[in-house]
């Protein structure tokens, strides 16, 4: 070591400055305290920012007309989530393709104020249905909640059989190709249930699609066909103006909506559950704490009494069920009936 010697005092005041300088940052490294922590949100007690969301009109965007059993569900939600979020919600109706364009619209919205109200298909098999079909479900759209459920039901007609349960079924497959049933079109939920069906059960009914379901149950109704499965709220009419026969649901159990009706499963039907259910999906490039805020105000409407009772009386049951509920209804759902699509080659004409 090489030791100077300083001979002035202003060199030796330069020297003394410098050791102390040293020393305080020394000290300093030694003890943490000139250190500058960085702030992480929520990190000892501390508030995270506040989310300066939402900043426009936030729209729900529907794959169905007006008067539709989605349009309904995205009409009643609209007014607890605009008290929730301090915006107005207004409901923007896109039908065509059986949803698949209102889906389209929210998978590619950019906005940050999109939410779409989808049914299973748009959810689920728009992609394996329809390889053409302009987003992926998994991919594109991030899953906020299932809104709402209902079982089909199996109706026939009063002509067809007068057996119950699983006598009934025993006289849907003895009758072969003989019989017939409605859906309201390819890839609906009416057809790829009852092709469902027909895997578990062995019967051979051969589908006729219609435009819709009021046109499936006039076909019933006049004898044209002998099976379909309705919605609840369709079927129940008829069955007690006696036009129509319920032999039971598609839940796993009896539903609340007709709990006179046993479920397939009573009958002997296994691993077999079909529903239809409404959801609530965004695009997935929503940032995460948006997505968050838009799924706790979507629990907290659904689970309200007030909107619990106006879905049960158009047919639902409100079940306010989280995204990761959603996700995995939904890769199930794609599983069971992209198999029933595969395995009996169907495709949209």
């Amino acid at each position: 070591m090489t030791l100077a010697i300083f001979r002035s005092p202003a060199a030796r005041l330069m020297c003394l400055l410098g050791a102390l300088a040293w020393a305080g940052a020394a000290f300093a490294q030694s003890t943490g305290a000139s250190r500058t922590e960085p702030h992480h949100p929520g990190a000892s007690g501390a508030t995270p920012p506040k989310l300066n969301w939402p900043t426009r009109p936030v729209r729900l965007v529907v794959g169905f007309g007006g008067g539709s059993s989605p349009d309904f569900v995205a009409r009643t939600l609209a007014i607890p989530m605009a008290r929730a979020l301090g915006q107005p919600v207004v409901v923007e109706n896109h039908p065509g393709a059986s949803g698949n364009i209102a889906a389209e619209i929210v998978a590619k919205s950019t906005d940050k104020h999109t939410v779409g109200i989808l049914i299973n298909g748009n959810l689920t098999i728009a992609k394996v249905l329809n390889p053409a079909v302009p987003y992926d479900p998994q991919k594109d759209l991030v899953p906020l909640s299932i809104i709402c459920t209902a079982p089909l039901v199996l109706a026939t007609t009063p002509q067809a059989s007068k057996a119950d349960g699983a006598d009934f079924l025993a006289a849907a497959r003895g009758a072969a190709g003989r019989w017939s049933y409605g859906s309201p079109g390819i890839g609906t939920i009416g057809h790829l249930g009852m092709e469902l069906l027909k895997s578990r059960t062995g019967i051979g009914a051969v589908h006729v699609p219609y435009q819709g379901n009021p046109q499936v149950i006039t076909g019933l109704v006049s004898d044209q066909l002998q099976l379909a499965l309705l919605p609840p709220g369709l079927a129940d009419v008829q069955v007690k103006a006696g036009k129509l026969r319920a032999i039971g649901v598609t839940s796993a159990r009896r539903s609340a909506l007709v709990p006179d009706y046993p479920s397939l499963q009573e009958a002997g039907v296994k691993d077999f559950e079909v529903e239809i259910w409404t959801a609530a999906a965004a695009p997935a490039s929503l940032p995460a704490p948006i997505v968050q805020r838009l799924t706790e105000v979507l629990l907290e409407a659904t689970r309200s009494p007030e909107v619990r009772q106006k879905l049960f009386q158009h047919g639902y049951e409100a079940v306010g069920l989280s995204g990761e509920a959603l996700q995995r209804r939904v890769k199930a759902d794609t599983a069971a009936l992209a198999q029933i699509i595969s395995s009996q080659g169907i495709k949209l004409e």
